[in-house]
């Protein structure tokens, strides 16, 4: 039983990191949080584990796609090419070093408008272009930061039901 504490304490401190990483880049999100509710029902065993972590894998999982799919057809819609998106990925790992906890944001946000002005050459379209990229892409991690909490919640309903039935 002191075992199955300590994996739940570590899956729930895991589970934390992935909510965190849905937010801030350079940290896991969904897939961490998918690997995490997956091991801690394997080691766990119980029919109760098994069910929170499938029913939480695929939430996180559909968050993870929505994600994507959102920012996706946003970018599509503007035509903003994956050269745009390569360059703000670029700044955004170059502001990480020299702009502690923002500069991620500040370099993507940043590397995303210069490359789109040095495309279009029109400030005001770059600035459009840009600003509904990072607005799609704001929704698309609200989301999956939603479903990867929702995914925690039901992960705490397994660790409850795991912990009662074994006691019982």
């Amino acid at each position: 039983m002191a075992v199955e504490i300590v994996v739940t304490i570590v899956a729930g401190l895991l589970l934390a990191v992935a909510a965190i990483g849905t937010v801030y880049p350079g940290l896991p999100g969904s897939g961490l949080a998918i690997v995490t509710l997956l091991a801690w029902a394997w080691i766990m065993g119980s029919s109760a584990a098994w069910t929170a972590a499938v029913i939480g894998s695929l939430l996180a999982g559909i968050g993870w796609s929505a994600s994507a799919v959102l920012t996706g057809r946003k970018l599509r819609q503007h035509q903003i090419p994956k050269r745009a998106i390569a360059v703000a990925t670029a700044s955004a790992v170059v502001g990480m070093f020299l702009i502690p906890v923002v500069g991620v944001f500040v370099g993507f946000g940043c590397g995303l408008l210069v490359s789109e002005y040095v495309r279009r050459r029109d400030f005001r379209a770059s600035f459009k272009a840009s600003a509904a990229a990072l607005k799609a892409a704001g929704v698309g991690v609200l989301v999956e930061f939603f479903m990867v909490c929702l995914a925690g919640s039901v992960w705490m309903i397994g660790v409850i039901t795991h912990f009662v039935t074994r006691a019982g």
